[in-house]
């Protein structure tokens, strides 16, 4: 198979290039060069946002296509148009964020949407995928398209920054905030399981909207930090507290206490987050590996790289300061 990956340098594009390599295949990644690429790959440089940015890949054919643009619409339509004719399928890496609020839990593919454009320049990140989707309907029809609606992706070089600030934060030490409820849900998707399942669907010609994250419920809170205790070796006192006193404080869910939800007192962010239906996947194929496996492969890879992750502008850092932490916990 010959994949064309659209950057392919980091995190979740990092994650399908190996994937294809493991698979034998021949990969050619197009990227701006900010980062190495992949060893084994083609490499092709240009920057989709400028003029004549595409003029490396004016010419060449490839089975399919990946991307993973989160901006403006319009240079994914650049991009679907110019390759339209020498590309069999355009594998879209989109989010479930498209989905149009409010959230009811097990919500699917068959959810209202929020409105998006193809032409659309610089728009909020759910208008953004949304865009995305559009453009690589219109260019590749529905047949050609495959639409991988990612919830909360986990793993090895993530450049968000979730899981490295929660293993950094359990070999730390000390006393540390567990979020409770202990028995709270997550859903989440190895970055591995989401490039692996991407791959095979494509090789399989699946088209349409997937959500792709693990059943809702796959761990829990409790689940996820005993599994950074285990890899880190760490021993950290876990203090419980309850939701009520993190909200009282002022703690954000999700940036401050990256991952974590409370489901009773924020149910519709906990519904759009770690309530997604995925029975299409799941019917499709999709296998999701322990969290054990996950935590451990990225503690590893966070180790090999001196301990801090990567961390993209365009996005805010996440955790909590170890100020406000003891103020929280009182220590």
């Amino acid at each position: 198979m010959r994949l064309l990956m659209l950057g392919g340098t980091e995190f979740v594009g990092r994650a399908i290039v190996e994937s294809a390599l493991a698979r034998d295949w021949h990969v050619t990644v197009f990227h701006r060069g900010r980062h190495p690429a992949p060893p084994g790959v083609t490499e092709l440089l240009g920057d989709r946002t400028t003029p004549d940015g595409l003029a490396e890949l004016a010419e060449g054919r490839w089975d399919m296509v990946v991307d993973t643009w989160s901006a403006a619409p319009s240079v994914v339509r650049d991009s679907a148009r110019l390759l339209a004719g020498r590309v069999d399928r355009y594998l879209y890496v989109s989010s479930c964020s498209v989905y149009a609020a409010p959230h009811t839990a097990g919500y699917d593919e068959t959810a209202p949407v929020v409105d998006g454009s193809a032409d659309a320049g610089d728009v909020a990140y759910p208008e953004a995928k949304r865009g995305g989707e559009l453009a690589v309907v219109e260019a590749f029809g529905e047949d050609r398209s495959l639409l991988v609606r990612a919830g909360l992706i986990i793993g090895p070089w993530e450049n968000i920054g979730r899981l490295p600030w929660w293993l950094r934060r359990t070999a730390r030490g000390g006393p540390m905030t567990a979020p409770g409820p202990r028995d709270t849900p997550l859903q989440y998707i190895d970055v591995r399981d989401l490039a692996d399942w991407t791959l095979s669907a494509a090789e399989r010609g699946l088209s349409g909207p997937y959500n792709l994250v693990s059943e809702a419920g796959h761990t829990t809170v409790e689940g996820l930090l005993e599994a950074c205790v285990r890899a880190t070796g760490a021993d950290p006192e876990l203090r419980w507290t309850d939701p009520e006193v993190i909200l009282a404080a002022g703690v954000e869910p999700w940036t401050d206490l990256p991952i974590w939800v409370p489901r009773e007192q924020l149910p519709e962010l906990h519904h759009a987050v770690h309530g997604v239906g995925v029975a299409k996947a799941l019917a499709a194929g999709l296998r999701c590996r322990p969290v054990g496996e996950t935590v451990a492969d990225t503690w590893e890879w966070l180790q090999s790289i001196g301990g801090e992750a990567p961390q993209r502008p365009d996005r805010p850092v996440v955790g909590l300061s170890p100020a406000a932490e003891a103020k929280l916990l009182g220590t």
